[in-house]
């Protein structure tokens, strides 16, 4: 009878893992578009502010950059589980050179955070610094985008 438990019990856990292994990543997809939302909303609203079209807050831009910061601290390994690319599953755009490639791919997202901190450190000191910033900060995702992101269909 001990036996037969434990034959169960590893069944059990051989077929949970299989079960995982065959997840859909729909949580880690939400996860990491979600990121990418809220680092966008706050470009445009400091993108917005350099280009005049919506009056400088220093207390905006300050909020605005103190969030791309945060979002740059986020862990991203388990947002990023190998198989959640674009030929996989549908809804992204990552490519496999996440995986093969990542420590390009952190080295990348390391940038984002480097350039976030810039940003973070002057967008309460008026609209001139925000320009220059905001081109500093686009490049390092246009870098991630040109190597880890497929175009759009």
């Amino acid at each position: 009878m001990k036996h037969l438990k434990t034959a169960i019990a590893l069944a059990a856990m051989v077929s949970g893992t299989a079960v995982y292994a065959q997840d859909d990543f729909s949580a880690q997809l939400k996860a990491r578009q979600g990121q990418f939302r809220i680092m966008a909303i706050n470009l445009g609203i400091l993108g917005s502010m350099a280009k005049g079209e919506t009056e400088y807050s220093a207390e905006a831009a300050q909020a605005a950059a103190d969030t791309l910061v945060a979002v740059s601290m986020i862990q991203q390994g388990p947002m990023w589980p190998e198989g959640s690319n674009d030929m996989a599953i549908d809804g992204t755009r990552a490519q496999t050179t996440i995986w093969e490639q990542n420590d390009d791919f952190l080295s990348k997202w390391s940038d984002f955070g480097t350039a976030a901190q810039a940003v973070q450190a002057s967008a309460g000191n008026g609209q001139e610094a925000l320009g220059p910033l905001l081109g500093q900060i686009g490049g390092t995702c246009k870098a991630c985008h040109d190597t880890h992101r497929a175009p759009a269909n």
